[in-house]
């Protein structure tokens, strides 16, 4: 324990001398911390993009998505390979209707979401993933939300990263070793992309990012 206040105090004390030289050279005011230290927790978690129920996972990005209007979600991923399984330098095989029908949130056409994409920051389990995602009331959308994820926002999501769409585990393809497999799209530092297949029994680590769908507020009248 006492090496633990150790390593914390000297931490806190790096963080203070690099604040007084960030005050020295105009890049922070006394205002500024003012400002800062009067804000209540929740607001301070909401700025840094630290998620209040679990540090482990840092909200990077919102997307939106509109479930297209010609999207049916029993042929969902038949159309989808034949429109963009040329894109992917890497395209698994077993990512099918057949395989991901069991969807627990079935998408409609003309639902409108919004997606919090959330980076892992340390090393967790799947079960971490899910306490975390229901915390969050997200929508357990499988393959073919990560699919309509690629097909609109893929230029938005940022590089290095793979992007985790999780079910519960009863509706996940169970390979022939006996895994639960969970679907996610990969994007790496040159542009390309990959539809791959990760492990519910394996553990996710940093580069890994959640996936959380939930639907957008309302449009407001007249839009």
């Amino acid at each position: 324990m006492d090496t633990i206040i150790g390593a914390d105090a000297a931490k806190l004390a790096g963080l203070q001398i690099d604040q007084l030289q960030k005050v020295r050279k105009g890049h922070i005011t006394l205002e500024h911390i003012e400002w800062f230290n009067g804000l209540l927790r929740t607001e301070r978690d909401k700025l840094s993009g630290v998620s209040r129920s679990d540090p482990r996972f840092k909200l990077v990005k919102t997307l939106d998505i509109l479930v297209p209007a010609d999207y049916v979600h029993a042929t969902r991923l038949t159309s989808f390979a034949e429109a963009h399984r040329s894109e992917f330098y890497y395209y698994d095989s077993n990512l099918t209707d057949q395989n991901f029908s069991r969807a627990t949130t079935q998408l409609k056409p003309g639902q409108r979401f919004k997606v919090d994409v959330f980076q892992i920051k340390e090393t967790v389990t799947s079960e971490n993933c899910m306490v975390f995602l229901h915390s969050q009331k997200a929508l357990l959308v499988g393959a073919q939300g990560a699919s309509i994820v690629y097909e609109q926002e893929r230029k938005e999501l940022p590089k290095n990263r793979g992007y985790i769409s999780f079910d519960e585990k009863e509706n996940l393809w169970q390979d022939a070793d006996g895994y639960h497999r969970v679907p996610g799209v990969g994007a790496v530092s040159g542009g390309g992309f990959c539809f791959r297949l990760g492990y519910v029994e394996g553990p996710w680590s940093d580069y890994d990012c959640l996936l959380s769908f939930r639907d957008a507020e309302p449009a407001a009248a007249g839009e």
